[in-house]
């Protein structure tokens, strides 16, 4: 057989698999709507059982649902400010939360338009920030320290962000601009630094205390998780 034909054939067999999985892989349970069937694929390149077809969460969606639910009590009784604010998970904070608003840079995308960098709000006025793929976007010390400071004695931040835990050292480069160059460094256009295992410093540098919570089974396979990814928990200090 030709070199040229064996080729076409091994990649219109691996372009086939890649198309049938499209659609789902596995059952799986949405913890966030009840939905359970097959999720569809999501991301670029592909990433399977990702997004569940009834409500539209991804896996970081549920992985922080299951930490609002078993939190309910905190979430109850807090004062929340949720940074680029996910519309799924913005409909179950604001019909549980004591207060809730949504915060984005840029005006009309949120209930209140902030500077994450410079944040407009006075010192321990929030209990709660929820702060989710927006770190990677922006001056994170700048935006940690600004957290810190709005929120009250023992309140809570809520952080997610692309990171790789094996790097000891977060990679950034501020001669990477063009989205291009982002894109291939970075893993999206618009990100500025990929997280490494430094960014627990990064945030008790800024004075918070530090709890992680990591995806595990049987909850990864169940609910469509990515394994081992993990939300940070920081919370500020009590005054002794």
């Amino acid at each position: 057989m030709p070199s040229a034909l064996r080729w076409y054939i091994g990649n219109a067999r691996y372009l086939a698999a890649i198309v049938l999985h499209l659609s789902g892989v596995h059952k799986r349970t949405c913890n966030i709507c009840d939905y359970t069937g097959h999720f569809r694929a999501a991301g670029l390149p592909p990433r399977y059982d990702a997004q569940c077809p009834s409500c539209g969460s991804l896996e970081r969606h549920r992985q922080l649902f299951l930490w609002f639910k078993d939190n309910e009590q905190l979430v109850a009784q807090s004062k929340i400010l949720h940074f680029a604010a996910e519309p799924i998970l913005r409909r179950y904070l604001k019909q549980t939360a004591m207060s809730y608003q949504s915060a984005d840079l840029m005006p009309g995308a949120g209930d209140i338009a902030l500077n994450i960098e410079a944040i407009d709000l006075p010192s321990a006025s929030v209990d709660m920030v929820i702060c989710n793929h927006v770190l990677e976007h922006v001056d994170d010390r700048k935006a940690l320290s600004e957290i810190f400071r709005i929120l009250t004695p023992s309140g809570v931040a809520v952080l997610s962000f692309p990171y790789v835990d094996g790097w000891e050292e977060t990679y950034e480069n501020p001669a990477i601009v063009s989205p291009r160059d982002r894109l291939l460094h970075f893993g999206q256009a618009d990100h500025v630094r990929y997280f490494g295992h430094d960014v627990r410093k990064r945030i008790t540098d800024a004075g918070f205390g530090l709890e992680e919570i990591t995806a595990t089974e049987p909850l990864v396979s169940r609910h469509a998780l990515r394994r081992g990814v993990k939300i940070f928990i920081a919370t500020k200090p009590a005054p002794v």
